[in-house]
């Protein structure tokens, strides 16, 4: 079954007579399978299992968070976030060992919808820093500060949906 066709299933599993589903984005942890993370018009989360059942665990619920927020702060983070630009810079520089890590980096980037897991989120760190590193940044990573920083906007948004949760967690 395509991604699409779960999203779908999973919006169905999750609507409520009083409120919308708006989103639903999809997260696989290493050691629980996947969760769906429904957003519904009123503000409200509610986490569901591949069976479309509801997560009840708060770890689980907050760790499907964190993981889709940090691949979302990853995906607009890599390259700088205008990374066809870059792209075109970099060939009019002459620059084609950048451009080919940029190239590379692009290709790694994932069309919506797509599931954020711990190995997107891996090679889309490797990318980028293979990138940096063709550009001469030798000291550090942009791309690993950008992450960094975003943390405490990571667990803010996680605890939100942790709160907001439409069924009791434990």
């Amino acid at each position: 079954m395509a991604l699409a066709d779960d999203l779908e299933r999973i919006a169905a599993a999750a609507a409520a007579p009083d409120d919308r589903v708006t989103g639903v984005l999809a997260a696989e942890l290493l050691d629980s399978g996947r969760v769906y993370l429904c957003s519904f018009e009123s503000g409200a989360w509610l986490a569901l299992g591949d069976d479309a059942r509801p997560v009840t665990s708060r770890a689980r619920v907050h760790a499907a968070a964190s993981l889709a927020a940090l691949c979302e702060v990853a995906e607009e983070s890599a390259g700088g976030g205008a990374l066809p630009e870059l792209r075109r810079r970099l060939r009019e520089l002459g620059l084609e060992d950048a451009d080919a890590a940029a190239a590379a980096l692009e290709t790694t980037l994932r069309e919506p919808p797509r599931v954020a897991t711990n190995a997107y989120l891996d090679a889309l760190g490797s990318a980028a820093r293979r990138l940096e590193q063709a550009l001469g940044d030798e000291r550090g990573s942009p791309f690993a500060n950008a992450l960094q920083q975003a943390l405490p906007a990571v667990e803010e948004l996680a605890a939100h949906l942790v709160e907001r949760h439409r069924v009791p967690l434990d």
